[in-house]
């Protein structure tokens, strides 16, 4: 027979994350101290947004990300995703105190226009335009081709953002972009194969703005 648990609505992400710590090792084979705390709290919010226990294992950093992300949130730079859908599920309250703000282009006719012109995705035309905008994080979750502009445009020296989140899921160039990504010299945090996803990136920026 199933039983639903009675909780307070304020008490439900504490004790999904008990129950993520509880059946952590059993679920993953590794434990909790194996992890930094900073990634492990990371790694903690991407299962819960997804409620998948592999991304303990998928989910790779860069030595220096969280550091990055964190120093980026302080500074109030701002945050660019490639969707709408991401840039909806950022927490902007823990985001506030520090003055940055979510920025997405891709619906924006003259960037829907300005891709038809040049003959490339709107997502990659939209990630150049935002990235303009005083960008200390960059979070991709839906469009590899979005990640690859992102990586271009750092190669050519035209930005510089704090941290790339390159977590684009699918089976067109998903994993290989993040398998380019996970070869950088700069701040990343990636995921390995065709897993990821808006619902992954978001968590990722989301943990970092908490520990932030």
């Amino acid at each position: 027979m199933h039983r639903i648990t009675r909780i307070a609505p304020l008490d439900i992400e504490a004790e999904s994350f008990r129950i993520i710590e509880e059946e952590f090792e059993e679920q993953t084979g590794l434990k909790q101290e194996d992890f930094d705390p900073a990634q492990f709290a990371v790694i903690r919010r991407a299962i819960h947004a997804t409620g998948d226990f592999s991304f303990a294992r998928l989910i790779r950093f860069h030595q220096g990300a969280v550091e990055a992300g964190l120093s980026a949130v302080r500074a109030g730079k701002n945050i660019l995703t490639d969707v709408n859908m991401a840039a909806a599920g950022i927490s902007r309250s823990y985001m506030k105190p520090f003055g940055g703000e979510v920025i997405c282009k891709v619906a924006e006719p003259a960037v829907a226009s300005l891709a038809r012109e040049q003959g490339r995705t709107r997502s990659q035309t939209a990630i150049e335009e935002g990235m303009r905008e005083n960008i200390g994080i960059v979070a991709i979750g839906n469009a590899p081709t979005a990640l690859i502009t992102v990586m271009k445009l750092i190669e050519e020296g035209k930005v510089q953002p704090d941290l790339v989140v390159g977590v684009p899921v699918g089976f067109v160039n998903a994993s290989e972009s993040k398998e380019i990504l996970a070869e950088k010299d700069y701040p990343f945090i990636c995921c390995d194969g065709r897993k990821g996803g808006t619902t992954v990136s978001v968590a990722i920026v989301n943990a970092l703005l908490r520990l932030a």
